[in-house]
């Protein structure tokens, strides 16, 4: 019998969330956000859920491989751009769009030796200082891919640093428009799920780049999924498999990091770190037992976590138990923890089994 430990994923909430962000963006295009595999929801079938969206992004070469082989025709960003010159070789053989963010892409794409040609994305760094060119290397960059015979069209981009914080968007969207202006009126993409949530009419332009929305994850740590509209995607569920009762002074797991002060009944639940739970989850962490509310106790473990059943009706060996998900939001797991739901979602490890649900 396998460990009853599984992630569940729902198309429908992907495609909900989906339509949300299309209400936000009004009349831009979308990009759907597949990257490190789909936030760990699965790549294929994440792709097959929001086939609505205008085109999908990824990372990773072999991940737009994949989306090609899977027959999908629509446009795929490739969101870091050739890491390499095979890689713009592989762009051209698939009729990717590639990011540019440094004058090595640029002449990469110069001595590409394949046959054919590719839209571009020209990614202006506006403060956030990861990737793009400064002010004064803009808009040489952009003249020397409007001559490349390969390139089709270029579309302007950036990144908001603290679109779900007090900075917002304001001041990277001045020094944005102040660096193309020279260039005219050029596509732009802009939004993340942060910026589009929060400053759909500013920051929507003519392409938006929705990624954790799409997977039921709020951006902001002071508004949650549901307030915003969106249905959790990934519910990860388990089950009690050991109970044991413990006097005042007993205490649970390695470390011996919890004491019990009374009387008190815990469930072990077959998940931990193994699977992809953090680690440094702290007592308290919440968890629903049966329906029920309830919190960890003790050190998370490999492969088992302790919960407090004490006062969960009914609870005992073989009693459902959802990690996170429907019920229980990955965001206040992620904050309880100390992390957010982003890395819960792509730390799941392999030994998980996901399902997909309607």
């Amino acid at each position: 019998m396998p460990r009853p430990l599984r992630a569940a994923v729902s198309a429908s909430a992907l495609a909900h969330n989906l339509a949300i962000a299309r209400a936000h963006a009004g009349t831009a295009k979308v990009w759907a956000v597949l990257k490190a595999n789909a936030y760990g929801h699965g790549l294929e079938r994440a792709a097959r859920a929001l086939d609505a969206a205008d085109g999908f992004a990824v990372l990773d070469f072999q991940e737009a491989a994949r989306l090609r082989a899977l027959g999908v025709r629509k446009p795929i960003l490739m969101l870091e751009g050739a890491f390499e010159q095979a890689d713009v070789e592989l762009a051209l053989q698939h009729a990717l769009t590639l990011v540019v963010h440094h004058t090595a892409q640029v002449e990469m794409l110069a001595g590409a030796a394949l046959a054919g040609d590719c839209d571009v994305y020209l990614k202006a760094n506006t403060g956030m200082n990861r990737l793009g060119f400064a002010a004064n290397e803009l808009r040489a960059a952009h003249a020397a891919l409007r001559a490349n015979r390969r390139v089709r069209d270029v579309t302007l981009m950036t990144h908001f640093a603290d679109a779900d914080g007090a900075g917002g968007i304001e001041g990277q969207l001045a020094r944005f428009e102040e660096m193309v202006k020279p260039l005219g009126r050029v596509a732009r993409s802009l939004a993340n799920s942060a910026a589009l949530l929060r400053f759909p009419r500013d920051s929507a332009a003519d392409w938006v780049r929705p990624g954790i929305m799409l997977y039921g994850g709020s951006p902001f740590p002071e508004r949650s999924a549901e307030a915003l509209g969106l249905k959790p995607v990934m519910t990860l569920s388990s089950q009690i498999i050991a109970v044991q009762r413990l006097k005042r002074g007993e205490r649970v797991g390695y470390g011996f990091s919890f004491e019990a002060t009374g009387a008190l009944t815990i469930g072990i639940v077959a998940c931990g770190y193994g699977d992809g739970y953090p680690r440094h989850a702290p007592s308290g962490t919440p968890m629903l037992v049966n329906g029920q509310r309830t919190r960890i106790v003790g050190r998370v473990s490999m492969d088992m976590v302790a919960v407090d059943i004490t006062h969960v009706s009914g609870a005992g060996v073989g009693m459902p138990v959802t990690l996170w998900g429907e019920g229980l939001s990955a965001d206040e797991v992620g904050a309880a923890a100390g992390t957010i739901s982003y890395e819960l979602f792509t730390r799941l490890t392999s030994r998980v089994p996901v399902i997909e649900v309607a």
